[in-house]
């Protein structure tokens, strides 16, 4: 070792001559190398730390100046003049050159300029990404900007960095970026996730309101039915949907029920129908409004699946257990951050992740033991014996009241106020009942705040499904669709048009009073300087239930995801103001892993699930209004499309192929089904292979971990045979 020692010395002595021979002219090729040592040694040794440490800008120039004259020359450019080697062995393996003042590292700074512009776009962004520079001597070396008639701008270089100026135009314009930063800052991913929540349900209803509104309501508000006598406008129509807004695009009755832009379809005038004109697109409306429908639908569904997966991936990645409480200590720091804003929003962020990481491990590290295990477990009995029953009691309330609300709308003295009674029973219900079960969840004292949080997801999502599972029977019992009232399908769109604006209404109630005014109370009268919780499972479950009204109603009132749009939108401004203000951050920090996936999981298969087989179920087997709508002539909805294949048959030989496909695959029940079990095949085939991946990686831990104890008896062994 001693040897070894000495000659390290000799090797670094030689190594700190090098510089001098090289600034005598010799080139580092020339070198004679040291006799004891082999090149594979001398170039460990010039890539230690020490030999690093005191890189220049300079030296760093001279290097990325180097490779963009190499990327020049294999785009057959002629290269500049040659830039001597740098003299250290460190600097030398890596084509480095040292400063020697202000003068020759602007020189330097010149000739990269001049480099970097005639590089490639994606070169050039590249090698400035890789630079070890900081942002602000990035900047300087960028290009600068073009004016608008430079002829630079009209080459196909030109048009890329367009390109390039365009995308990262697009990525500055995310909705919410900054709003959703400072939120995850200050509250931690468990608030997070509920706005991430609202965006991706803007998305929803926002592709759906698109594809109805360019291919059903514009058509119809192109080709208008006969005028009806409106109501004149009074501003209840706000709440109630009906008077003015009946006989207008918002429902489903004012659609027609012939092919537009076909004069003969809607007159009975011969002359007329045998005026020629001057362009005919013939547009079928039922089957338009019948094959839009059920395409956004599946359009959605597939949306949903996929959502679903990749939260699923993100959420549940394989290998992504153990060590995230050292990465985040060690590398969470992003240094090209440097801003003030963001360095401070920044570290707030990984602060807040960091108490999450400790609260998760320290409940891991405190079980329980058998005695209160037994008692939490009585108390969870009684809590949900008693939640269940509260359940059923709204249930039957809700049942009577929407029967007696049905028998007196007959009669016209106070109908318009009879109208909004049983959206503010349900609204009423859904605000009330989750603070009771809050007490319950008090009570109950989880340890887990992510269990916590679970159970009340569970509890509200059985209330609002078993309500909205009475409100669909009711509106398709037998005495909603008989001939009492002239257009049922429009009467559905109304109520679900009303409670929908009544959920919105109560929304807003309960921020008010249960968020500001309780911030109040706590402040001004108990004196105390804690704030109200925000209340993730009650939120994201109305969020549900409105998702969930907006896509039962599509169908009766084609407008309504332009509502909830607007309700979206509103709502998020509301809830950001009301928690930068009223409210404060989780008592028990917590990680929401696998919030994201939980909620589009919920919103995929109660939700979504329960409105296409409500939906499925109307068009198959209820029996049309005979008065108004586009279906009005069919026994059923989807007879409109059996009678469009029949039609297209006769008049069209050729196309026998089409009516196979619709015989065999879509009124055949058997092709649905075998659709849904290669689908769960392969969710279970992933499921599996997720599974084999964990348990590999269990292994290998493992298999560390005995190298490692392997390694440590070796020591034990030499330290043994030292001693002797």
């Amino acid at each position: 070792m001693e040897d070894l020692a000495s000659r390290g010395r000799e090797n670094v002595a030689y190594v700190a001559s090098s510089p001098r021979r090289s600034e005598a002219g010799e080139s580092p090729e020339e070198t004679v190398e040291h006799p004891d040592f082999s090149s594979a040694t001398l170039r460990i040794l010039a890539s230690m730390p020490s030999r690093t440490i005191g890189r220049s800008r300079g030296a760093i120039l001279s290097q990325y100046y180097n490779r963009t004259a190499r990327l020049r020359r294999r785009s057959s450019r002629v290269p500049l003049q040659k830039v001597s080697r740098s003299a250290r062995p460190s600097v030398r393996q890596l084509d480095l050159e040292l400063d020697s003042g202000q003068e020759e590292e602007e020189t330097k700074r010149a000739l990269l300029v001049k480099e970097l512009r005639s590089l490639p776009a994606n070169q050039r962004i590249n090698m400035l990404q890789a630079m070890p520079l900081s942002l602000t001597e990035k900047r300087t070396l960028q290009k600068p900007k073009t004016t608008l008639f430079h002829p630079y701008l009209f080459s196909l270089q030109g048009f890329r960095n367009l390109w390039y100026s365009l995308l990262s135009l697009l990525h500055t314009l995310q909705p919410w970026h900054y709003s959703l930063k400072q939120i995850s800052g200050r509250f931690g991913s468990s608030i997070l996730s509920y706005f991430l929540f609202v965006k991706t349900l803007l998305t929803f209803n926002f592709f759906l309101f698109l594809i109805l509104l360019v291919f059903v309501v514009a058509m119809q508000a192109a080709y208008p039915p006969a005028t009806h006598n409106r109501e004149a406008f009074t501003g209840l129509e706000l709440f109630t949907g009906a008077g003015y807004f009946t006989h207008t695009l918002l429902y489903y009755g004012y659609y027609s029920n012939f092919t537009l832009n076909d004069p003969c379809a809607s007159s009975s005038n011969v002359t007329h129908c045998r005026q020629p004109s001057q362009v005919q697109l013939p547009y079928n409306m039922p089957l338009a409004y019948l094959f839009v429908t059920g395409v956004s639908f599946f359009v959605t569904c597939i949306l949903l699946v996929y959502s679903m997966s990749r939260s699923f991936g993100e959420s549940y990645r394989v290998g992504s257990a153990s060590g995230e409480l050292a990465v985040k200590v060690f590398c969470a720091w992003d240094y090209k951050v440097i801003q003030k804003r963001s360095v401070l929003l920044q570290s707030e962020n990984i602060c807040t992740q960091l108490k999450e990481c400790l609260a998760e491990h320290w409940a891991r590290s405190n079980p329980l033991n058998l005695c209160k295990r037994l008692q939490r477990m009585a108390i969870l009995l009684i809590c949900w014996a008693v939640s269940l029953g509260v359940v059923l009691g709204c249930a039957i309330g809700v049942y009577y009241f929407s029967e007696y609300s049905h028998q007196v709308s007959d009669n016209r003295v106070g109908k318009e106020a009879l109208l909004l009674f049983l959206p503010l029973l349900v609204s009423l219900i859904n605000l009330l009942v989750p603070y009771m079960y809050n007490l319950l969840a008090a009570w109950e004292k989880q340890e887990s705040p992510v269990l916590e949080v679970y159970v009340a997801i569970c509890r509200n999502l059985i209330l609002k499904m078993v309500i909205l599972g009475l409100l669909c029977y009711h509106w398709l019992s037998r005495e909603v669709t008989s001939s009492k009232i002239q257009c049922w399908e429009t009467f559905v769109g109304q109520e679900l048009y009303r409670l929908v604006v009544m959920d919105f209404i109560f929304t807003l109630l309960d921020t008010f009073f249960g968020e500001l005014m309780w911030r109040v109370i706590l402040e001004k009268k108990l004196q105390r300087k804690q704030r109200p919780e925000f209340d993730i499972a009650r939120n994201v479950l109305e969020l549900i239930y409105g998702q969930s009204l907006t896509w039962l109603g599509v169908f009766f009132a084609p407008l309504l995801p332009a509502v909830q749009i607007l309700k979206l939108l509103l709502l998020f401004y509301i809830k950001k103001a009301s928690l930068m203000r009223n409210c404060q951050s989780p008592s028990k920090p917590w990680r929401a892993s696998h919030m994201s996936t939980i909620f589009i999981t919920l919103l995929c298969f109660p939700s979504f699930l329960g409105a296409s087989i409500f939906l499925s179920y109307t068009i198959w087997a209820v029996k049309p209004s005979e008065m108004c709508g586009p279906f009005q002539t069919f026994e059923t909805i989807y007879d409109s499309g059996k009678t469009w294949v029949v039609d297209l048959e006769q008049s069209s030989p050729n196309l026998t192929w089409f009516t196979w496909i619709h015989q065999h695959l879509i009124q055949n029940s058997f092709f649905l089904f075998l659709i849904s079990g290669i689908l769960l095949a392969v969710i279970y085939l992933n499921i599996q292979v997720v599974q084999g991946q964990r348990r590999i990686i269990t292994l290998l831990k493992e298999q560390i971990a005995n190298e490692g104890e392997d390694k440590m008896f070796l020591i034990e062994k030499l330290h043994t045979i030292y001693g002797k």
